[in-house]
């Protein structure tokens, strides 16, 4: 099976990947607020209407979030993917942020939501819990 390219921009590309039932998003150099919410919308309707329940995101190469992105993040995207089915979330990070901890209160915050979210610093890794669950 090949994969469905479904945002392609030199910021970021989203694709589904059928052989791990997962939308997987990579950010190639940081992107901003309104090109990040409206794909990440593109695929949030994918997941809908292919009943997909996990996403892998590779953030490394992306910039800090604004406080408007987080917000919109917390009040908007997340509430609405769940929403729609979505169930576990992999986030691949630089091994600074891993290591400080960072996503510990986020990650409570989204488990209180119906999201199980795990923090990693290889895709391999996170691939490979993604496949284990759900």
């Amino acid at each position: 099976m090949s994969s469905t390219i479904i945002v392609d921009t030199p910021q970021l590309t989203i694709e589904y990947r059928p052989e791990h039932k997962t939308i997987y998003h990579v950010v190639h150099e940081p992107i901003s607020d309104e090109p990040l919410q409206d794909a990440l919308m593109k695929a949030t309707y994918f997941l809908r209407d292919h009943g997909v329940t996990k996403w892998l995101s590779d953030d490394r190469k992306n910039g800090p979030l604004s406080d408007a992105q987080l917000e919109w993040g917390f009040t908007v995207w997340n509430k609405l993917a769940v929403s729609y089915g979505w169930k576990f979330w992999a986030l691949v990070v630089p091994v600074e942020v891993e290591a400080a901890g960072s996503m510990f209160p986020l990650m409570e915050s989204l488990h209180e939501n119906g999201l199980r979210m795990r923090v990693f610093t290889t895709t391999e890794d996170a691939l490979a819990w993604l496949d284990s669950v759900g």
